[in-house]
């Protein structure tokens, strides 16, 4: 017992590894998911195969070499690293004698954990509720095992001990909920984009840093905490560029290898504010020996969002912790820059590389605007770069950039 009167979740990682792939990092990987989730990784057995066995994910003799492990190490917990099948979480459980998830679950199981606004625990709820639904013949004895721990955080025990009709019935009524508070976000998203401001999305895989540079450029105060999946809930703030344009800012959930379809379904909502962006800030972990696999991820998660057709700027963080021999290129990103959001190293030229971007989306102005025409001048100070601003006699000098509907507006003056 722990100090907080838990039982402390001893685990066991499973991984098969097959079509040449390398399950080492992602081992790594799922052990730290499991650190996040309140577990503790003892053991980690891979097995190479052709292909992941259909009935029980490792072979018979890797099955036994498992149940020895478990024994042996009081395990409490197996985790696999891949999706489960009903059936082989049914004939793992019936082998094995102890809880055994995968690593969907532990994934939504996080955050579970992390969500905090209403439209974040309904968007987990919702996903674990599809992916249990699925699941309940092959969960079997193990419904009345899980007394707690990881992967029975959400929805809860009693609402899986149900039939699969009440389950239905709560799916349906949060997924009317989730349109209800898609339609204010769509009604918040309308009321942008008549302010005509450039909404810039902050994407990565998760712990590259984007909640640092969240709060190193508009001082947000998101968490930022060394973990996966640390902040979970979206945040928007405005930010005052050096030439005076305003943009907002949208950090938005990490990105992870294998992340589930079920989340990126229930948090479609969420993720549609990288689809409707002006500009990607995709977010790098350079220190990360995985980083170049990592930006794979990001831009297949990216793909399946539909959102490939943006400008992007690659953001190589962590500076400060990099390996002077580890040299990353990103060849889709327009453009690229190194910094380090916990020591406010090379903040400059990211505001630059944004400016830039944004230069390309608008057009110049050359005008003189008359002294009597202040509401204009607002204007362009608030929407446009400003390159020069001189007081003459008949008004004031502007040569500026201008998103193009700002610019029609002015230059029929």
């Amino acid at each position: 017992m722990t100090g907080n009167n838990k039982i402390e979740e001893k685990v066991l990682l499973v991984a098969v590894e097959f079509n040449n792939q390398d399950t080492k990092d992602s081992l790594i990987e799922l052990e730290e998911l499991v650190k996040t989730a309140g577990g503790t990784t003892i053991e980690k057995i891979t097995q190479n195969r052709e292909s992941i066995h259909p009935t029980t994910y490792v072979g018979k003799g890797k099955l036994n070499e498992i149940r020895e492990k478990v024994l042996a190490l009081d395990i409490t917990t197996v985790v696999c690293d891949d999706e489960l099948s009903p059936a082989q979480l049914r004939n793992l459980e019936e082998a094995l004698e102890v809880k055994v998830i995968d690593r969907t679950t532990i994934i939504l199981d996080i955050f579970a954990q992390r969500a905090q606004t209403k439209e974040g625990i309904i968007q987990v709820e919702l996903a674990q509720l599809q992916y249990r639904l699925t699941r309940l013949v092959g969960l079997g004895k193990s419904l009345s095992r899980l007394g707690g721990g990881i992967g029975t955080r959400g929805p809860g025990e009693k609402k899986l001990e149900t039939d699969r009709r009440h389950i239905r019935n709560t799916i349906s009524q949060l997924s009317k909920e989730l349109k209800d508070i898609k339609k204010h976000r769509e009604l918040i998203r309308e009321q942008r984009k008549k302010k005509k401001i450039p909404v810039i999305a902050i994407v990565g895989y998760t712990n590259a840093g984007k909640s640092t540079l969240l709060n190193r450029l508009t001082q947000a105060d998101v968490l930022e905490e060394d973990k996966l999946f640390a902040t979970l809930d979206p945040t928007t703030r405005m930010l005052e560029l050096p030439s005076g344009q305003q943009v907002f800012l949208t950090d938005t959930v990490g990105f992870i290898r294998k992340l589930p379809h079920h989340l990126i379904n229930a948090f479609q909502g969420t993720l549609e504010e990288v689809r409707y962006a002006d500009i990607i800030l995709h977010v790098v972990d350079s220190s990360n020996h995985q980083a170049q696999k990592h930006i794979h991820v990001v831009y297949e998660t990216l793909n399946d969002l539909k959102a490939l057709d943006k400008p992007i700027i690659t953001v190589y963080n962590k500076q400060d912790a990099l390996d002077e021999n580890l040299i990353l290129k990103d060849f889709k990103a327009q453009k690229e820059v190194s910094i380090s959001a916990l020591k406010e190293e090379g903040i400059a030229y990211l505001l630059e590389a944004i400016e830039d971007i944004l230069k390309q989306q608008s057009k110049q102005i050359e005008k003189i605007i008359p002294y009597n025409e202040g509401n204009i001048l607002n204007t362009i100070r608030t929407y446009g770069q400003i390159e020069v601003e001189e007081y003459k006699n008949e008004g004031v000098y502007i040569k500026a950039y201008l998103p193009v509907e700002i610019y029609e507006k002015v230059n029929r003056i």
